[in-house]
């Protein structure tokens, strides 16, 4: 593998010269892959499930990382041959089982101090859904997150609302749209289209834009 890093890295920099490379292998909970340079030397960790991956995939991985690192153009065929891996059904169905395993999920408490998500969950399910929609485990964030307001993780069937909407000042329409959005993914998973992922699809948006205060919601979370 370090050879590997070091003719992209000839590539890239032609003039320069070579640094040491440290390439290892680790137990992440994904494709996840991490680059650093430290004191001369290039540190390279890549997600286990890479192990015995297509030469010209761990090559567009060298690519790509050593790219961003040195802020280079990344090349085209690099980012498609690498993306068509990491969406590909076979490594999808490794990804998901191996966060389904390793992956430990930080659970809270769905009563909060003002809102209870367990009832905000059956009450749009009801006016939504018919009361069809099976309810994953749901938890308020242990901090509160503005970054990240709300999340639907597949991996452990949980939806994850940030606790900064747990308060008196928060109006019921903003947390309720925050949950019915979450409760859509859960409706309409992520699909795969010629290598890419579509998250939020015609169906989901469609759906969406039935919540009678989207606006009003989606102007409140915009000035948090």
């Amino acid at each position: 593998m370090p050879a590997l890093f070091q003719e992209e890295y000839r590539a890239l920099r032609p003039r320069a010269p070579i640094p040491p490379f440290d390439v290892r292998f680790r137990r992440f909970t994904g494709l996840n892959t991490t680059i650093r340079l430290r004191e001369g030397a290039i540190k390279v960790h890549l997600s286990d499930l890479l192990e015995g991956a297509p030469e010209t995939v761990l090559r567009a991985i060298a690519h790509i990382l050593l790219a961003k690192l040195y802020r280079k153009p990344i090349e085209a065929a690099h980012a498609t041959r690498y993306r068509r891996f990491a969406s590909s059904d076979v490594m999808l169905r490794q990804t998901e089982r191996i966060r389904q395993s390793r992956g430990r999920k930080k659970i809270s408490t769905a009563k909060g101090a003002t809102y209870d998500l367990d009832e905000v969950f059956e009450s749009i399910n009801a006016r939504f859904f018919h009361g069809l929609l099976g309810r994953p485990l749901l938890t308020w964030s242990e901090h509160l997150a503005k970054r990240c307001l709300g999340h639907y993780d597949a991996a452990h069937n949980t939806i994850m609302v940030s606790k900064v909407f747990d308060r008196k000042t928060t109006p019921r329409y903003a947390v309720e749209y925050l949950m019915y959005h979450e409760m859509l993914h859960l409706k309409h998973p992520v699909k795969v289209k010629a290598g890419r992922r579509c998250v939020h699809s015609r169906d989901f948006k469609a759906e969406e834009s039935l919540f009678p205060e989207l606006a009003q919601a989606k102007e409140y979370l915009r000035h948090l």
